[in-house]
């Protein structure tokens, strides 16, 4: 039950809205009324591409990052570096990572964070699907690439503990990216920087 201040369709749709990540009360109203007042084809637009990424979008069998086949783009790349993977929390820091330029091996993205209080675990990221991989000594660098906060220096700290025994290299991000930070909003160059002087965990 709706306790909006609009009736029907319109409050349907601004409750919706308001349940996407980022969105909060005022945002889901305006990009409410923006769709109630557009054309009628950008409505249709909007659902068909949400349709599409439904049908089409699936994620890449080896590393879990977003693909339309089974293996991603990178993953297909018989020029990257199969003995380093970069260990991170969704789709969205390859993208940020990819952009500096300075890594050349592949990807592992876990598909979140140790969060207790979210209630996820380990066992809720794709940490068993990273340790196949391992399996057949190719790799010998991991490069925990988790975002600089409470949960991804958790996650960090887990996976380090139980790759530990596998006696590869393990490292971190090192600092330069901030604090409390995203990924996704540091610059080419402090994510650059942040790489080069990764360290060993």
């Amino acid at each position: 039950m709706s306790t909006g201040m609009y009736e029907g369709a319109i409050q349907d749709l601004i409750d919706a809205l308001g349940r996407l990540p980022g969105i909060g009360p005022k945002s889901a109203q305006r990009i409410a009324f923006h769709i109630l007042q557009s054309e009628p084809e950008v409505a249709v637009a909007l659902v068909e591409s949400i349709r599409t990424v439904k049908e089409r979008v699936k994620f890449c069998t080896e590393c879990g990052n977003v693909s339309e086949e089974e293996q991603c783009r990178i993953c297909r790349d018989p020029r990257r570096d199969r003995t380093s993977i970069c260990v991170v929390e969704e789709s969205k820091d390859v993208i940020a990572i990819e952009r500096t330029r300075e890594f050349r091996g592949t990807y592992h993205v876990l598909g979140g964070a140790i969060s207790p209080i979210d209630g996820i675990g380990p066992d809720q990221l794709r940490i068993r699907e990273l340790m196949v991989r391992l399996a057949d000594n190719t790799v010998t660098e991991i490069i925990l690439a988790t975002d600089p906060n409470l949960e991804g220096e958790a996650t960090a700290t887990y996976l380090a503990r139980a790759l530990a025994p596998l006696g590869m290299k393990v490292s971190r991000l090192a600092s330069g990216l901030p604090v409390g930070g995203d990924l996704e909003y540091a610059d080419e160059v402090t994510l650059g920087r942040a790489f080069e002087g990764r360290r060993t965990i």
